[in-house]
């Protein structure tokens, strides 16, 4: 197994895993590795010095391990977090608190606002004309551009 460090043309950072320097390359050239943050395709290796798990033969057999990084989403607080990290936070946040209501968005977003439906967090598509004449009609929206890998459940 590979662990490559790699970045967009953005310059966001992420680490990606492969089974071997061939299986990178491939994917790479069939435009299958994308950054988990903007899903740029434009992606290059970068340097990284190999880790030899060669073991301590002199280290005694109940010394330490050492801990394991916490999880950026879990254990650090937002402040300590990676830009990156903080918005990825984010968006899983407002996909776990909102409702895909997919094509239909306007035509909800409209119903909420006149009173037609209950109002609630949605989430969805729409056009740039249709959300502008969201917009024109007083109505709150924000486009949110959400990656691929992070509409899916991560294996």
């Amino acid at each position: 197994m590979k662990v490559l460090d790699l970045r967009c043309s953005h310059g966001h950072g992420f680490e990606g895993w492969f089974a071997s320097s061939e299986a990178f390359e491939s994917q790479l050239s069939a435009g299958l590795v994308e950054c988990p943050v903007c899903a740029d395709t434009r992606i290059v290796k970068l340097l990284s010095a190999p880790r030899l798990n060669l073991g301590n033969p002199k280290a005694p057999a109940n010394a330490a391990a050492p801990a394991a990084p916490a999880s950026p989403d879990k254990a650090q607080a937002p402040a300590e977090m990676s830009p990156e990290a903080r918005w990825m936070r984010a968006v899983r946040e407002v996909l776990a608190k909102t409702e895909d209501v997919g094509e239909r968005f306007a035509d909800e977003a409209r119903k909420m606002h006149y009173g037609e439906a209950e109002e609630r967090g949605i989430r969805g598509r729409a056009t740039r004309e249709q959300t502008e004449a969201l917009l024109d009609e007083g109505i709150q929206v924000m486009p949110l551009p959400i990656p691929a890998a992070l509409k899916e459940t991560l294996q």
